[in-house]
């Protein structure tokens, strides 16, 4: 059965607190978010094997085990100064992704837009900006291969990678073992496919089930307010976890938005019967309500 997860970083206390709430609301695994309030990951040499052992052996004691880490950072970013940084940040956490546990680290493709790791920019669509993202990407497969990880990409509609199409090009231009790819379906709708709700769901497992290493359940919807710009919630934690979308599409929480969660559920267990999906977009308060959504369409689903 398809098992249920949520990311560490929507419990903001230090390491043994943020574990023990995790599992008193019932979860069997986690996504990793390198931030606890005792323990300092903060730069590539502060992330140590002895601080990954602690962290992995505490969440182990839970019965929590580590799925997945989180390293959402814009790889492409426009300053060659800033993107350096973040990729060398990057490249650590996979260096160290088995001494916590699990093979595998998340980053979605980013944006060439200088303002905002969130909003689109016409040049992401441009060979050029292409280039280069399979230029990044391939690195930090290689470097993921060689420390025994891979390297997942997630794709959102506003990065360099957005679409079935983009996605299915880049695995082709970077075959390489120590790429794979976290499905999260919400981000590939946009206003003008929105609509077509089941046929684009399909569309994504025909093409790309058999790349899928891990799940993410969130939610999607057209905006209902009137302000257009990039939403983020108001909670303690990453900016990556507090976005909740921009322009027309809202990201909201598992249960909240129009996708159809029967059919993905229905076709992520054909492809992936046993594999961890982790719950997103939300905040320590609403995590029951969105658990009990979860586990009521996986029982329905008979995943």
């Amino acid at each position: 059965m398809i098992q249920v997860g949520i990311f560490s970083g929507y419990f903001p206390y230090a390491l043994e607190e943020s574990a023990r709430r995790i599992k008193a609301q019932g979860f069997n695994t986690v996504q990793l978010d390198l931030a606890f309030k005792d323990m300092d990951f903060s730069t590539p040499e502060a992330i140590t094997r002895e601080k990954c052992h602690r962290v992995r052996d505490t969440f182990r004691a839970h019965n929590l085990p580590i799925s997945c880490i989180s390293a959402y950072t814009n790889i492409v970013h426009p300053d060659a100064a800033e993107r350096k940084r973040r990729n060398d940040y990057l490249k650590a956490t996979l260096r160290h992704a088995r001494d916590c546990g699990t093979p595998f680290v998340i980053s979605e493709t980013g944006t060439v837009n200088p303002e905002s790791d969130w909003s689109s920019h016409p040049d992401n669509k441009t060979e050029r900006a292409y280039e280069d993202c399979v230029k990044v990407v391939r690195e930090l497969s290689q470097e993921a291969y060689d420390h025994g990880a891979v390297f997942l990409v997630e794709t959102y509609v506003n990065n360099i990678i957005g679409s079935v199409e983009e996605t299915l090009r880049l695995f082709a231009d970077v075959n390489h073992p120590g790429l794979g790819l976290l499905m999260d379906p919400t981000n590939y709708f946009e206003t003008h496919n929105i609509d077509r709700m089941d046929q684009v769901l399909n569309q994504m497992f025909d093409a790309l089930g058999d790349k899928v290493r891990i799940a993410h359940a969130k939610d999607v919807k057209r905006s209902s307010g009137a302000d257009k710009g990039e939403k983020f919630a108001d909670i303690d934690a990453s900016e990556a976890h507090q976005f909740r979308g921009v322009g027309e599409i809202e990201l909201p929480a598992p249960g909240l938005g129009a996708l159809n969660y029967d059919l993905y559920l229905k076709r992520l267990s054909q492809h992936h019967p046993n594999i961890p999906i982790i719950i997103e977009h939300l905040d320590e308060s609403d995590v029951p309500r969105a658990k009990q959504f979860l586990d009521t369409r996986l029982l329905e689903a008979g995943a």
